[in-house]
């Protein structure tokens, strides 16, 4: 039988549910398991399957939680041992073995969807959900007023942990202070403004500009976090309500973690919606995937304000699908930072001003950024998005890292007309590797340099230390280093001229420490 007329190796999204709470004090908000338990029975009744869709399970997927992901976000109130064993157990999903919780990585949602369907397409699967949560909001309350939640676990076995957890961060990079998103992010959005020969109110204008889209799409979706529309003005404006995060970021173009957010969605093959009587129009197909990263370490790029994989996956997803990005109704980039946005515009080619918008649920700074879990929210909001205009495509770009990881999905109602195919990661990956070799690092660098790009990053009281990348004059090399933390210096880090700034580099206390001329 021709596999995409054999209907037990046809993959198809059958249900999509969300949670939201922003009001539920503490003692009596829900748990992250809470939370996914109750997104995955939305979706099932969204499918219409209910109860009989949760007993068909046969695969479960967690998206790590952020408290297993980020050492200062362990959770004090317990662990879940097998994440998807909890889930599967309160689901009644007996029949479910394939048991799975992947490495981290905003990117996860859409490779276990790919992986999900690839499954189903090999005749490995019939029937598989894939959730996530998290309940910072609450947790963060609860410890402020003194609360002792019981939210940990045991189970009879570990999870699948697919490839394991990878670091993504070098110890240089750790030494000197960057072992943070906003460090990073900081740094390619300045590599950003450099490329794009803006000065550092343009930049930050330009950032807010882009990022007010988002707010306006998240003051109209009830399960946004942050529904102020906030305008350009207020998002650019630096002040005690909006302070920079970490230069040249403020609070309000920053992911907002401190949320209480759930979200699922269930693939099955189109053999089991049929005998679950899951309606047609319910039904939405993954036509096309891709995914691959970018040199792993920020400080090996050769280029920060660049990403071969974001560019790579969505050609290679759109070709997959047999459409063209002018095809595509529907847009979710994935939006911790405006440097994340603005370098998939740049590598997608299309306007950060594109009337299509940028996301379908207001991004992570005002829909809420749930750790690790951001795009099955996106996913789930897709999925809506095309069933409400049947035969339209929609794009998901995730991101996973430090821009490092990169998956894209293109979705819609139309039935494929051949058979789900999750291509090699290698075919990406191999011309990626060719592209941008590994950056080489001087690791005690000595003498006349230049800054190439650079961060600062504030506390409560603001600017605290200077983060950078800078090359040495005599030999173009690139070098990691601190600056001196004084006032006037970290105020030249955050001046229009920070970029090329000219000075000395030597070693200090085992730190590489550039001061400028």
């Amino acid at each position: 039988m021709n596999m995409a007329h054999d209907k037990t190796r046809v993959p198809v999204i059958v249900g999509a549910g969300q949670v939201t709470d922003t009001a539920s004090p503490p003692e009596s908000a829900r748990s992250p398991l809470e939370l996914m338990v109750e997104a995955a029975r939305l979706a099932a009744a969204d499918s219409t399957a209910g109860e009989a869709l949760l007993r068909s399970l046969d695969s479960v997927t967690v998206i790590r939680l952020f408290a297993d992901t980020v050492p200062r976000f362990a959770s004090p109130f317990g662990k879940l041992a097998n994440p998807p064993w909890s889930v599967a157990r309160r689901l009644g999903a007996r029949a479910a073995t394939d048991l799975v919780y992947p490495p981290q990585g905003g990117d996860t949602p859409q490779v276990l969807l790919a992986r999900a369907c690839e499954r189903i397409a090999q005749g490995q699967s019939q029937a598989a959900l894939i959730v996530g949560g998290e309940a910072l909001r609450t947790e963060l309350a609860a410890k402020r007023a003194g609360l002792q939640l019981v939210w940990g676990e045991d189970a009879p076995s570990p999870p699948d942990g697919l490839d394991g957890v990878k670091d993504m961060y070098t110890a240089e990079e750790e030494a000197h202070g960057m072992r943070s998103a906003i460090a990073m992010y900081g740094l390619i959005g300045q590599s950003l403004r450099a490329s794009a020969r803006q000065t550092v109110d343009q930049y930050r204008e330009a950032s807010a500009r882009l990022f007010a889209g988002l707010a306006a799409v998240a003051k109209a979706n009830p399960l946004a976090t942050r529904r102020a529309g906030y305008s350009a003005e207020a998002i650019a404006a630096v002040n005690t309500d909006n302070p920079y995060v970490g230069f040249p970021f403020t609070k309000l173009m920053t992911a907002s973690a401190y949320i209480d957010q759930s979200a699922a969605f269930v693939v099955v093959s189109e053999a089991k919606a049929d005998a679950l009587g899951i309606p047609v129009d319910r039904r939405v197909y993954l036509h096309g995937s891709a995914a691959a990263h970018d040199q792993w370490f920020v400080s090996e790029r050769p280029r920060l304000d660049a990403s071969p994989a974001m560019r790579l996956c969505a050609q290679h997803a759109l070709a997959q699908a047999g459409r063209t990005l002018d095809e595509v109704a529907f847009f979710d980039l994935y939006s911790c930072f405006p440097s994340a946005v603005q370098i998939a515009c740049k590598e997608l080619g299309i306007s950060p001003e594109d009337p299509r918008q940028l996301s379908v649920t207001g991004g992570l700074p005002y829909f809420g950024g749930p750790g690790n879990n951001y795009v099955t929210h996106a996913i789930a909001e897709m999925v809506l998005r095309v069933r409400g205009q049947p035969g339209s495509f929609g794009l998901v770009m995730a991101n996973g890292g430090l821009v490092t990881k990169e998956a894209v999905g293109v979705f819609s109602t139309q039935r494929p007309d051949k058979p789900f195919v999750r291509e090699p990661a290698s075919v990406i990956q191999d011309q990626i590797d060719r592209m941008t070799p590994r950056e080489p690092l001087n690791h005690q660098p000595q003498g006349e340099a230049v800054i190439e790009t650079c961060a600062v990053l504030h506390g409560k009281k603001g600017p605290e230390r200077g983060v950078l990348f800078g090359r040495l004059v005599s030999s173009g090399e690139r070098f990691l280093a601190n600056s001196p933390a004084d006032p006037a210096t970290l105020a030249r880090l955050q001046s229009d001229g920070a970029i090329g700034l000219r000075g000395k580099v030597s070693q200090v206390d085992g730190l590489n420490v550039f001061v400028p001329s």
